[in-house]
């Protein structure tokens, strides 16, 4: 097994975000692809709240790449192995299935690396205490 962290694909946005249907079913850990990008599917969403599933396989951002979101983050990996970088910060945070985190909006962060052999699966919810202004879709 190779070193977490050596020869990964950089982390970048991704060409597709897949939005369900209400009434959508699923399993988390199905449907997984392996390519370039990181996998992001939007799994529900309203208002001030996105879920997502980010399936990431031997995946960095690239070098001088900081995500600042405007929302806060929580992040939970659910298998596979991660580490984020935390602007200022001494060191990565590693890690490992069942561990989460909440990212305050505009903490800039960046992803130091994902397992190179198997899919990390995440789960993040996005939201922020005012509502986005977006279109109402519901017609």
């Amino acid at each position: 097994m190779k070193e977490p962290g050596r020869g990964m694909k950089p982390a970048s946005t991704p060409a597709a975000v897949n939005h369900p249907p209400a009434g959508t079913t699923g399993n988390l850990f199905s449907a997984v692809k392996h390519g370039p990008l990181e996998q992001v599917d939007v799994l529900a969403g309203c208002g001030n709240v996105t879920i997502e599933r980010i399936v990431s396989m031997a995946h960095a951002s690239p070098a001088g790449f900081w995500y600042d979101s405007p929302r806060d983050e929580w992040v939970v990996l659910l298998s596979g192995a991660a580490a984020l970088e935390f602007e200022h910060a001494d060191a990565p945070y590693e890690m490992r299935p069942g561990d989460y985190m909440l990212i305050a909006a505009h903490r800039r962060h960046r992803v130091a690396w994902t397992h190179p052999d198997q899919p990390s699966v995440w789960l993040a919810v996005h939201y922020s205490a005012e509502v986005d202004k977006q279109p109402d879709d519901r017609g």
